[in-house]
This record gives C-alpha cells, sequence and structure tokens, in this order.
C-alpha cells in the first residue's frame, strides 16, 4: 500500500513538471533587469513581412548600402523582404513621384507588412507621411528634412535616424587639401528637402571661421547652373555642391545630377565639396561622407526592437548617425594643379579616376 502511494505522489510530480513546462512554452517570459518584473515574449513561426521603400534606385551604393546595414542588424531573425523603388533621382518629376508613391501605398495595402523601412525624404513625403498615427509600425533613414514636416513629430507609429551632415568636418577637409580657399559659394537646387540642410550649415558657421559663406543660391535650370559656376570663378575660390538633383535643361526634363558632376569637373577650375560618398566618383574634389551603412544599421536597430522586443516606436526616440568617412578625387585635384599632403591622403579615401572613366 505504502509503495503504491510513493508511486501516485511520484506520478503527480511528473505531471506537475510537464505542466509547468508546458505552460513556460506558452507563456516565455524574461526579467526586466533591475525590476523583477517579466514581460511576455511573442512566439511566432513565420518571418516578419518587411517592405524597404527606397525614394531612388537600386544599383546605386546609397541605397543599397542603407538596407545592407538595416539587415546587418536584423541578423538571425526571421525576415521576409520586399524592395520597392521610386527611382526619384532618375526621374524627379512631380508626377513620377506622385505616382510612385500611389504604387508604394497600394503595395502597402495589398501584402500589409509588420513593418515599412523608409529611406530618404521622397518616401516620406510621398508614402509613409500618409500611415502616420495607424498600426503600421514605421522606421525611417537618411531623411534632410525637419521630421515635423512628414508629421513625425509626436506620431505613435514613427521612429528613425536622421541625416545630419558633416558640415564642419568638409570645410575641414577642404581647407586642409586647399588652405588658399577664404570664400565659399553654396549650390541648391530647388528642392525644399534643403532648407534644413541650408539651417544646419548656418547654425555651425562660428566653428569655420576660417572661411567665408558669401553665396547661398537656388538654382533651377542647368543653364542657370552653368551660369553660376562661371560667375563663381571671379567671386569665390571654392563651391559646397549641395543640390544639384532637379535642374532642368532647355527642353525643362530633368538634368541627371551625375551629368551635372561630370560637366562641373570638366568646366570649373575651383575646388568643391560636398556630403554624399558617391560624389566624389564623378568629380567633386572632398566630401565627408555621410555613412549610409550607418543610417541602415541604426535603423535596423530600431526596427529590432520594434518587433522582436515589442517596443512601441514612440518609446523609441529619432537619433541621428554619428560616423563620417573622408574621400579625396586624387584625379580632380591634379586636373586643378593641386597637391594634396601624404597626411591628408592617409586619413582619407583615394578615389583615382573618375566614374564614367570606368565605363569606356
Amino acid at each position: 500500500m505504502r509503495a503504491i502511494m510513493y508511486l501516485g505522489v511520484f506520478l503527480l510530480l511528473i505531471c506537475t513538471a510537464c505542466n509547468v513546462n508546458t505552460n513556460v512554452k506558452e507563456n516565455d517570459a524574461e526579467v526586466i533587469e533591475g525590476t523583477g518584473e517579466t514581460k511576455k515574449i511573442e512566439r511566432r513561426e513565420e518571418a516578419f513581412k518587411i517592405l524597404h521603400i527606397m525614394s531612388y534606385h537600386s544599383p546605386w551604393e546609397w541605397t543599397d548600402i542603407q538596407l545592407e546595414g538595416f539587415q546587418a542588424a536584423l541578423d538571425g531573425v526571421n525576415v521576409e523582404y520586399k524592395v520597392f523603388q521610386m527611382d526619384t533621382k532618375n526621374i524627379s518629376s512631380e508626377e513620377h513621384k506622385l505616382q510612385k508613391g500611389e504604387e508604394a501605398r497600394a503595395l502597402i495595402e495589398s501584402w500589409k507588412p509588420d513593418l515599412v523601412f523608409a529611406s530618404d525624404d521622397d518616401a516620406q513625403q510621398y508614402v509613409t507621411a500618409h500611415y502616420v498615427n495607424t498600426s503600421l509600425p514605421i522606421v525611417f533613414s537618411a531623411i534632410n528634412q525637419d521630421p515635423a514636416a512628414y508629421g513625425f513629430t509626436d506620431s505613435k507609429n514613427v521612429t528613425g535616424v536622421l541625416e545630419y551632415e558633416h558640415f564642419v568636418e568638409s570645410v575641414n577637409l577642404l581647407t586642409q587639401v586647399v588652405p588658399d580657399v577664404k570664400k565659399i559659394a553654396v549650390v541648391f537646387d530647388e528642392d525644399s528637402m534643403w532648407e534644413p540642410v541650408e539651417a544646419r550649415m548656418k547654425e555651425q558657421l562660428e566653428k569655420v571661421q576660417h572661411v567665408e559663406f558669401v553665396a547661398w543660391d537656388v538654382i533651377g535650370s542647368f543653364e542657370q547652373y552653368k551660369n553660376k559656376i562661371r560667375e563663381y570663378e571671379k567671386t569665390v575660390d571654392a563651391i559646397a555642391l549641395i543640390g544639384i538633383f532637379t535642374f532642368t535643361d532647355e527642353k525643362g526634363e530633368n538634368m541627371h545630377y551625375q551629368d551635372v558632376l561630370k560637366w562641373t569637373a570638366e568646366n570649373s577650375s575651383l575646388p568643391d565639396f560636398s556630403y554624399w560618398k558617391d560624389r566624389t566618383s564623378y568629380g567633386t574634389l572632398a566630401v565627408v561622407s555621410i555613412s549610409g551603412y550607418e543610417q541602415g544599421y541604426e535603423a535596423g536597430k530600431l526596427a529590432r526592437e520594434i518587433l522582436v522586443e515589442g517596443k512601441s516606436p514612440d518609446s523609441l526616440p529619432f537619433r541621428p548617425s554619428m560616423k563620417g568617412e573622408a574621400l579625396i578625387n586624387i584625379a580632380r585635384a591634379n586636373e586643378l594643379g593641386i597637391q594634396v599632403t601624404s597626411k591628408v591622403l592617409l586619413s582619407s579615401k583615394v578615389i583615382t579616376e573618375y566614374e564614367w572613366e570606368k565605363k569606356q
């Protein structure tokens, strides 16, 4: 009889253990450090669906490397990706942007992603701004405009990474390469995204008092741009080439920015600087580049916190990425008769030829 009783207790303990294990499996939880509290971790077998909306196109290093960084931050997470290219660098008309915005929104409605990762400003203006304060989590990267322009400030479902230019560093690099530079003109196209960029540059002028910024020109057509470049030859020592994407030709059609840069390299005798890595391949002399990889990586970390850790986007503040990369186009320097010091060359990535020469 006693043996039967012991056997019953033993079987009861086994059943209890089974129930405990089952409960843990169904209600997995982790301890919140320092509080003793727990939060439920949702288990899901199916992949998270992430729609990446590129303002621009692929293949192009700036957009491709953002996605690469984003995916690296989500390494180990089961994700199904779709990529939608708006292609607004190659085709920058308002009609095209509106059409691509509609197509992207239709894809969101049909595919129903768990999260949208949207890079650069056009994707925000024409797509994600339509989903502010909805249930769709949105993570942005590489926006120049104030997030408030898209309704993102205080929104419950949007977070992301701001694109802050390396203005002081770029000016310092330029003057290391060309110490005689004293007067600089700044070029923008007519896109409103450059307004906050200009404001951020002006806020930091006191940090570059060794040079003077004498012109902040907004230019509409390629012909006006060419005339300005010729004028600058007589009035300034260098040019900041910032907005060069929406210039129109004599037919009113968009001039590709790479053609603008090629013409500049072939017709301007002035050193120039900008903030984006690919500009050096098309003739810009000096750049401290915003890192597309870091933009994407920081955005991916935010997406991980939302999808895996269950955090709400509005609990994750907007953040800038901080890393920059110095680049020098030595082919351009040679054509301008500039002798770049070994110190600058050793601390920079050196571009030895123009992109259009590689294609010949």
